[in-house]
């Protein structure tokens, strides 16, 4: 007997971001993907920092897999996820961003506002980033630069 394999997309989100990831969680098992859902599982108020890390956790842990964090506005939980060390999140609100999520940026994780975009919206944009490639070049240099930020101490003691 096998293991199973690890999931392909690792999706949570808020309560405000609740009836989006249900939908689109639906669209995508059936279009064949391979999703686990690591909450929340009602509209019940909860925190987003909570459930982007969650997102972020599982990516780095997961071979191969990607993320999705959905919040009101998507900005906060794109805000948590990135404070994930490894984490590159990136906030998709057009087909565009999509694309350049995974092509210039190297996206592993990709991030929604369940109030500001309809379910056909995520699934389309989730395909677009799925089916795009990261192109390297000129933008893996950004990305070792993103990087070394994130290794970095940081300033402290400024005013």
């Amino acid at each position: 007997m096998t293991a199973p394999s690890p999931a392909r997309i690792i999706i949570g989100s808020d309560h405000a971001g609740f009836p989006l990831k249900e939908a689109l969680i639906k669209r995508l098992s059936q279009a064949g993907e391979t999703v686990q859902d690591i909450g929340t599982f009602s509209e019940e108020s909860v925190d987003y920092p909570d459930f982007a890390e969650k997102v972020a956790h599982a990516v780095l842990s997961g071979s191969g897999s990607i993320g999705i964090a959905i919040c009101g506005t998507g900005i906060g939980v794109s805000i948590a996820a990135n404070k994930v060390r490894g984490i590159r999140a990136a906030l998709v609100y057009n087909e565009e961003t999509a694309g350049l999520a995974r092509r210039h940026n190297n996206a592993n994780v990709i991030c929604f506002g369940g109030r500001e975009i309809t379910p056909d919206q995520a699934f389309d944009w989730t395909r677009t980033y799925l089916s795009s490639a990261f192109e390297g070049g000129r933008h893996q240099r950004r990305i070792d630069k993103i990087s070394a930020i994130e290794a970095s101490p940081g300033i402290s003691g400024q005013s």
